[in-house]
């Protein structure tokens, strides 16, 4: 398949009902949007794309208690252990094992978080303008399940520190500026901190994203990974639930 008019977008209804942060980016991980909306206008920008991949932080679908059939518990390495792990979806329980921890899906909607609510609606309404579920061989609009978290983790070799800190949001926007994606180089923040700035409060931050903006910039790059090289992703869990997407060719024992 040809990228060069595929749009790789990237969507964090992690806000609820609040406005949905996206990113976009080209097929040379220029950023093209960076934006907030309702989730009427992030379905509208979605929408209206002829060849796109579209990575929603959220899970695709409720829990669908896979976990609790022996034959699927028995074929997962390691084990788990008897009567443990019933409520986690198969993603959630793989994950967990590398260390690398995300929420858990619930089996009832209702019981679900206002935000993964909004992830399903969006995934159900993106399926109606024609997306298909990752992967999909020439499919010019497809879906996938990430979870900014796991991806920051995979792609640092590590747990990642607290998004919503100076020091974690630093850490992504320098890890996404070395995978060549078109953010400023947040080590350039430092250059311009002066004793005075920091008397004065005024420090040079206009330069480095939100945890929100991160963290859809992060699913915009692994859409392109899985999009243009993938060879070099890994999916985990189970398509009949959601597999998540993980933008590294192999994962460590432990992060």
């Amino acid at each position: 398949m040809l990228f060069s008019n595929t749009s790789f977008i990237g969507i964090d209804p992690t806000a609820g009902e609040r406005p949905i942060t996206y990113a976009v980016v080209d097929q040379d991980l220029g950023l093209l949007a960076l934006s907030k909306g309702d989730i009427n206008a992030v379905l509208a920008f979605a929408g209206g794309q002829k060849s796109a991949f579209v990575a929603i932080n959220s899970p695709r679908r409720p829990n669908q208690k896979l976990m609790r059939q022996e034959n699927i518990r028995q074929a997962l390495t390691p084990t788990p252990t008897p009567g443990r792990w019933t409520s986690f979806r198969v993603a959630e329980y793989q994950l967990f094992q590398h260390n690398i921890r995300i929420p858990r899906t619930c089996a009832e909607i209702e019981a679900c978080p206002k935000w993964m609510q909004v992830g399903f609606e969006i995934y159900n309404r993106l399926g109606q303008f024609g997306y298909q579920e990752y992967p999909q061989e020439e499919a010019p609009l497809q879906t996938l399940e990430v979870y900014p978290h796991a991806a920051y983790s995979v792609l640092l070799g590590l747990s990642p520190f607290k998004k919503k800190t100076l020091i974690g949001r630093l850490q992504r926007q320098i890890l996404l500026h070395t995978k060549s994606v078109e953010v400023p180089d947040a080590m350039r923040v430092f250059e311009e901190i002066t004793r005075y700035r920091i008397l004065q409060g005024t420090l040079p931050l206009e330069r480095l994203y939100s945890a929100e903006e991160l963290d859809a910039l992060v699913a915009a790059y692994t859409a392109w990974m899985a999009a243009t090289k993938p060879e070099q992703i890994t999916p985990v869990g189970d398509d009949r639930e959601g597999e998540v997407i993980l933008p590294a060719p192999t994962l460590k024992p432990k992060y």
